[in-house]
C-alpha cells in the first residue's frame, strides 16, 4: 500500500512583527480535504508533528470571519473527528524513517511559519525524500515548511518552480504587513521560481517530484496531483 507522510504543525502561537503573539494552528481545509482525497484513494497515511506534540487547529479555518461557510466548516470538522485518534497522538518527527514513505505533504495555516520553517528533523526527511526522488508536496503556508531544508548549499529546492500563499492573499485574508515575513517572497530570495495564480484560486505547480499548491482552495488538486504523480 502507498504510504504517506503528512507533516502537521504543533505551534498555536504565531509572533506576528510587532513582536505580539496571535492564535495560530493548522488550517482545516487543508489537512481534512487532503487527507481525505489521499485516503479516499487507498493512501495509508502518517501523521508527524514536531514533538509528537498535538496540533491545534485555527479557530479562523471554521469559521465565517476565516472566509469558510458554515457548512464547509461542519463538513471539515466531522472528517477531522475521523482523525481525533491520529491527530490526538501523532508521530514524533524527529523519529521518522523518511524511507517507510512513498511521499511526504505538508499542509498549512500560518502555523508552519512558527514551527516547521526551521525545523531539522524535517529537513533531513525532506532531503532523503528527494534524493530518493519521491514526491514533496506542500499547500498555502506549509511551503514555510520547504524552507527548512536550507543549509551550505543554499535551499534544496532552489530553481525549482513552486507556488505558495501570495502576498496578495496575505493582504486580503492573512496577517497582512503584520505577517512575520512573506513565505512568498522567502521562497523568491531562496532561488524558487515561483509562479502564483489569481488570488484565491485553485492553483497547483507541478515541477518533477515537488508539487505545490497556492492557498486553502487549491487542497484537493495537490493531494490529486500528489496521486497521480504517485501513479
Amino acid at each position: 500500500m502507498t504510504r504517506v507522510l503528512m507533516v502537521v504543525s504543533a505551534a498555536d502561537t504565531l509572533v506576528l512583527a510587532d513582536g505580539t503573539e496571535h492564535p495560530t494552528g493548522y488550517w482545516a481545509e487543508e489537512v481534512a480535504a487532503s487527507h481525505e482525497t489521499l485516503a479516499g484513494a487507498g493512501v495509508e497515511i502518517d501523521i508527524a508533528t514536531p514533538g509528537g506534540r498535538k496540533p491545534t487547529v485555527d479557530a479562523l479555518s471554521l469559521s465565517e470571519q476565516g472566509g469558510v461557510q458554515p457548512e464547509d466548516a461542519e463538513r471539515f470538522r466531522a472528517y477531522l473527528a475521523t482523525l481525533a485518534d491520529q491527530l490526538a497522538q501523532p508521530l514524533v518527527l524527529a523519529d521518522v524513517d523518511p524511507a517507510a514513505y512513498d511521499a511526504v505533504y505538508i499542509p498549512g495555516g500560518h502555523a508552519p511559519m512558527a514551527d516547521l520553517v526551521e525545523d531539522s528533523a524535517l529537513a533531513a526527511i525532506l532531503a532523503a525524500t528527494d534524493a530518493a526522488g519521491r514526491p514533496v508536496a506542500a499547500l498555502c503556508h506549509g511551503v514555510a515548511g520547504l524552507l527548512a531544508a536550507t543549509g551550505e548549499g543554499g535551499w534544496l529546492f532552489g530553481g525549482r518552480r513552486m507556488t505558495g500563499f501570495t502576498d496578495i492573499e496575505e493582504q486580503q485574508g492573512g496577517y497582512g504587513d503584520s505577517i512575520p515575513f512573506s513565505v512568498e517572497q522567502r521562497m523568491r530570495a531562496a532561488g524558487g521560481i515561483v509562479e502564483t495564480g489569481q488570488p484565491w484560486s485553485d492553483t497547483v505547480v507541478v515541477d518533477g517530484a515537488l508539487i505545490t499548491g497556492q492557498n486553502p482552495q487549491s487542497s484537493v488538486s495537490t493531494a490529486k496531483a500528489l496521486l497521480e504523480r504517485l501513479g
